[in-house]
């Protein structure tokens, strides 16, 4: 099959690509650019490891054509640290152990991301719903949400110290 060039921006990096028409945005990030942090977990949109922002929102890599995103900005789970610095929302999820095997960890990242874009200080239930479309084997949420919780502190308390 013939490739077709497309642009991406992808952790503030322009890109020129060759991509294939039927490769999946997942596709480009993991096996072309090596952004392996972005998982595939059931290749259908249902468990949200795939979850990156594009232009903003948070969307399944999985379902999304790679072509689809040309011309637009792709952040994933590589790019939240800035500088060598960890977002708020690493360190919330470290300092609160909202990790066990790690698996869906980006995808819940990005999703609280995305979430926080929308509501700087979302509720419990808020939280909850924001991450949804996020499946975790190993954890009943709880720290999942104090962390997205403790995160939006954090922000609080950066604002005021500004």
């Amino acid at each position: 099959m013939s490739k077709v060039s497309m642009q991406l921006k992808v952790n503030a990096e322009v890109l020129e690509l060759e991509v294939e028409p039927h490769w999946t945005l997942l596709e480009v990030l993991r096996e072309h650019l090596g952004l392996t942090g972005t998982k595939e977990g059931c290749g259908e949109g249902v468990c949200g490891s795939c979850t990156v922002m594009l232009d903003g929102k948070p969307v399944r890599a999985c379902l999304t054509l790679a072509l689809e995103a040309s011309g637009s900005e792709v952040l994933t789970v590589e790019g939240l640290a800035v500088e060598g610095e960890l977002d708020p929302l690493q360190h919330a999820f470290i300092a609160k152990g909202a990790v066990q095997c790690g698996f869906c960890t980006s995808g819940m990242l990005m999703a609280a991301k995305g979430l926080l874009a929308e509501d700087a200080h979302p509720d419990e239930n808020r939280i909850r719903r924001g991450i949804s479309g996020n499946v975790c084997r190993c954890t009943g949420y709880a720290k999942i949400v104090e962390a997205i919780a403790a995160a939006t502190q954090n922000n609080e308390s950066e604002e005021r110290s500004r």
